[in-house]
């Protein structure tokens, strides 16, 4: 981490400033107050890793829209195929009358995802979307109804990703009956599993489901290789790979969430690859699509094709221009070197973030890969301490750096840079940090 370099003023007014608290006033007014933000500023204009608020001031963004701006916004090859695909036509739906770019994207999924077997693909339009109808194609393929997850787990925000979630606040509260046949079994979290083997963790957990579903009875087994809004949880050696060993045993087919980890943002284009675990079903979102909606499930070519014509599909699902924008972000990611510069920038990073532990108390783990870091903030005692959080990241975007929350109580630092971004940027991000975290003491 550069320490004598003079970096910009980006911040300069009040944040927010004028112009943005106008435009929550107006927000505030109109829009649902279940529809939360993290930080009111209100967002003029955006380009590679940097925001502009309305008032002028400029952000680096650690945050990617949750990890969907991947490449940068504005990138320039993205935006000039969406903008020659709306030349030709915006809208048809693949299901009536079908366009090429839909079955170019699946192709390139097929070719990118891991496993050296036959796959195909089907396209939709958001993560939670994807994911219902990848645990709906295990269902099917296998005949069996229950469903498999891991503490501090995220999947989305529909009915049955409601219930599949670890967290109920804010996602589900009073939202009435969750689905049944779910099942949550222990995860491996290093820092906070006393030290536990990854291999362990899975025999403790695979005991459970014996028990409480049977092995018989379970379709599906869903899990992020790595977790985001749970904290950036690294699972260690043996977790993945003695999982995946009992469910292939049981005929258990294993979902791999990959919208927050998948297309590049470890350093490898899915994240399962730092394992070695090789899932029947990845489903993708987020980042594909450069910022239009689009979700995808690639999977065995038999287990794809186990619902009848018609089953998986949606008025918006594999939108063309999204497709077009899928078919350049595929390309840039799965290009040489693409993936060298993204392990390059998880190597600053660690080594920047691992400076700032040795110089901050509250500085508990730094875990991660890539542009997908994760700095848990401890109390006293060594407990989650959600309002250093608060502190840090509101330090933070007071001096032009956005970071992302996570952890199931609120108290990870979650970074997920441009895959892409530069080592000035990175540089001048962890400056800010170093600040904010001196100013949260």
């Amino acid at each position: 981490m550069t320490t004598t370099a003079t970096f910009p003023q980006r911040v300069r007014t009040q944040v927010p400033g004028p112009r943005s608290t106008e435009a929550h006033a107006r927000r505030q007014r109109y829009v649902s107050s279940s529809v939360s933000s993290y930080m009111p500023i209100y967002i003029d204009r955006a380009e590679g890793s940097i925001l502009t608020d309305l008032d002028g001031n400029e952000f680096i963004d650690f945050g990617c829209g949750i990890g969907v701006t991947s490449l940068g916004h504005g990138n320039a090859a993205a935006v000039d195929a969406m903008r020659a695909q709306l030349d030709r036509f915006s809208h048809t739906l693949f299901t009536v009358t079908p366009y090429e770019l839909y079955t170019e994207v699946a192709r390139l999924l097929t070719e990118l995802t891991p496993g050296d077997f036959p796959k195909k693909a089907a396209l939709s339009s958001t993560g939670a979307e994807a994911i219902e109808n990848a645990v709906k194609v295990a269902r099917s393929f296998t005949r069996r109804n229950g469903i498999a997850v891991v503490d501090h787990g995220y999947h989305g925000r529909t009915n049955l990703t409601l219930g599949m979630n670890y967290k109920a606040q804010p996602y589900s509260t009073g939202a009435g009956p969750r689905p049944g046949e779910i099942y949550r079994v222990p995860t491996s979290y290093p820092y906070r599993d006393g030290g536990q083997g990854g291999a362990a963790v899975a025999r403790a957990a695979i005991k459970y489901l014996e028990k409480v579903s049977g092995a018989d009875n379970l379709a599906c087994f869903v899990v992020e290789p790595i977790q985001g809004e749970g904290g950036v949880v690294v699972p260690a050696d043996g977790y993945l790979e003695t999982i995946q060993a009992w469910c292939n045993e049981n005929g258990i087919l294993v979902i791999a969430d990959e919208i927050q980890t998948g297309l590049g943002r470890t350093g490898k284009l899915f994240a399962s690859e730092h394992f070695g675990f090789v899932p029947d079903i990845v489903v993708t979102a987020k980042a594909i699509g450069a910022g239009i909606p689009l979700s995808g499930i690639v999977g065995r070519a038999e287990i794809m094709d186990a619902m009848p014509a018609g089953a998986l599909s949606g008025t918006y699902s594999g939108n063309p221009v999204a497709c077009a924008a899928a078919v350049e972000v595929l390309g840039q990611l799965a290009a040489p070197g693409a993936m060298d510069r993204t392990a390059a920038i998880g190597e600053r990073l660690r080594a920047g973030l691992e400076a700032l532990k040795t110089k901050h108390a509250i500085i508990g783990d730094v875990r991660g890969f890539g542009s997908l870091f994760g700095v848990e903030l401890i109390d006293s005692e060594g407990g989650p301490d959600a309002a250093a959080f608060q502190r840090v990241s509101r330090g933070a975007v007071e001096r032009g750096l956005l970071v992302m929350a996570g952890g199931s109580d609120g108290h990870v630092l979650r970074l997920l840079p441009q895959v892409n971004i530069t080592d000035e940027l990175i540089d001048e991000a962890l400056h800010i940090l170093d600040e904010a975290f001196a100013a949260a003491r």
